[in-house]
């Protein structure tokens, strides 16, 4: 098979999965987390663990790794994966997983079981799991996942090892990226990979699926096809519609917004999360940034409530021209 059939073939793939790490080791950005998880692995002896932290920073994935290694070819039979999100109920406790936890095995101590989007779990549940958790310590370790572990009731937490996922590096996202585009055979610009790591802010699986999605029309991948493919708005399009509300100009600043609500697709969401990131990157004097940040998070709130997002960012924009 030609590198481009090779290339053809790997596009119809789910690049997440393809590139996901095999190993503790090749789980990038999370060094201090792994060398730990590591440890455990080379004393069989895993306790309770929570991971907690941001989507895309490798908490499915050192999860899987760490079974693969405790495990090896027979990691499956000894990994159970569910998702709390999708399977929110008490019974997911009561009968899926005391059923893999009563489960004979054989060929080592104990099995894991992942629970993914743990707080997403009802109260009800996690009280039922806390209850698991002890009835079969013996021959079960728990990992569970989560984006705040604050939505975790105390009595499981004190049970774990708490594991604090932090965003990705920008050199961790670009690194791997550069690695995946040279193995698939991609044209990659140094402007693509710098908007792909704007648009992953942290994120590795927005990265990866932002290069996928862009490379799919076989063409280079540059700054303009990731931002296109991805529905972001390029950074200095939203400066300059913030530039211009501070300097008075509210025609020319909704105008700009109009643009890339109707024209660039953009969710007000979106625009409302681009705007908070760049704030301290506009250069604009400290008062002005504050003034900016306090009705981002006005806006925001109201738009999680339910108020029109149009209607919020142009109050948003007009506040500020009028504090000029």
């Amino acid at each position: 098979m030609s590198e481009r059939d090779q290339s053809a073939a790997g596009r119809e793939e789910v690049w997440l999965e393809t590139y996901r790490p095999r190993t503790l080791a090749d789980v990038v950005g999370q060094e201090s987390i792994t060398e730990r998880l590591e440890q455990y692995v080379a004393r069989d002896d895993l306790p309770h663990m929570l991971f907690a932290g941001p989507a895309g920073t490798g908490k499915t994935s050192s999860a899987i790794a760490t079974a693969r290694e405790l495990y090896g070819e027979d990691w499956e039979d000894h990994f159970l994966e569910l998702n709390a999100s999708d399977e929110r109920g008490i019974d997911v406790v009561r009968d899926r997983v005391k059923s893999f936890a009563r489960t004979s095995f054989g060929g080592a101590n104990y099995r894991i079981i992942f629970l993914d989007e743990a707080d997403a779990l009802t109260s009800d549940a996690q009280s039922a799991l806390r209850r698991t958790m002890e009835q079969f310590s013996n021959n079960v370790r728990f990992i569970l996942s989560c984006n705040y572990s604050s939505q975790i009731i105390d009595p499981i937490q004190s049970r774990c090892a708490v594991f604090r996922f932090s965003p990705l590096s920008d050199d961790a996202v670009e690194g791997q990226v550069r690695q995946i585009a040279d193995l698939e055979g991609i044209e990659l610009t140094d402007e693509g990979v710098d908007a792909l790591v704007y648009v992953a802010d942290g994120d590795m699986r927005a990265a990866i699926n932002g290069l996928q999605a862009a490379a799919v029309t076989g063409g280079v991948v540059d700054e303009e096809a990731v931002f296109e493919i991805t529905s972001t708005a390029r950074p200095e399009d939203i400066e300059e519609m913030v530039v211009r509300a501070l300097d008075g100009d509210f025609t020319a600043a909704r105008s700009q917004l109009d643009r890339l609500l109707t024209e660039e697709g953009i969710a007000g969401g979106d625009v409302i999360d681009q705007l908070h990131r760049s704030v301290w990157e506009f250069d604009l004097e400290d008062e002005a940034a504050v003034r900016l940040l306090d009705r981002i998070g006005e806006a925001d709130y109201r738009i999680t409530r339910g108020a029109n997002e149009r209607i919020q960012l142009e109050a948003l924009l007009a506040s500020v021209a009028l504090d000029r």
